[in-house]
């Protein structure tokens, strides 16, 4: 029962950490990687599809980014999505490919985007915290139904503080790892 309710915790908790991790990852920083493009949709032949399933995205320098389409027709919808997505970029067509320049973030966006980052984070903490509400509660309740003693629920309840903790720090070093790139000019 104890094991149960710690390990479900633990997964839950861990799912959260991975999933702040993929919510930085698409933040923008100066410098240009592949997986910026990831979460934007083209419309391929009326489906939403995400860009690295219809084109082959890669660096061509530290602030380039290239995408050669699959298909030679999609490169006007992909070149368009790219435009059109909350990430501020200005794609230009080169024949087939799709050139996808970095501009320099400026001082105040740097900010803003910290400003995100950090809320992100956060709503990460809060969730860890309210899966070890969860699982203390699933405790007392066995405490209350006589499946457990009072002893087993102190050490579990410490246990499960102690896996808090863990996680929270591991936010914490995410956070500031995505801080510190975000202020590196």
């Amino acid at each position: 029962m104890i094991a149960d309710v710690k390990k479900n915790a633990e997964q839950k908790m861990q799912k959260s950490v991975e999933n702040l991790k993929s919510n930085l990852s698409k933040v923008r920083t100066g410098r240009a990687h592949t997986g910026i493009l990831d979460h934007i949709m083209v419309d391929y032949y009326g489906n939403p599809t995400p860009v690295p399933q219809v084109a082959n995205v890669t660096l061509m320098d530290a602030r380039t980014l290239s995408v050669s389409p699959y298909e030679k027709k999609m490169s006007a919808a992909i070149e368009k999505a790219i435009r059109d997505s909350d990430l501020g970029l200005n794609p230009a067509s080169m024949g087939d490919t799709v050139r996808v320049p970095m501009p320099m973030l400026t001082e105040e966006r740097r900010k803003d985007l910290i400003k995100v980052v950090r809320s992100e984070a956060e709503d990460s903490r809060v969730a860890v915290r309210n899966l070890r509400r969860d699982a203390n509660e699933q405790l007392k309740k066995a405490v209350k139904d006589k499946e457990i003693s009072e002893d087993e629920e102190r050490r579990a309840v410490d246990d499960i503080q102690k896996l808090t903790d863990k996680h929270i720090a591991e936010i914490d070093k995410q956070l500031a790892d995505k801080e510190k790139e975000l202020l590196t000019v």
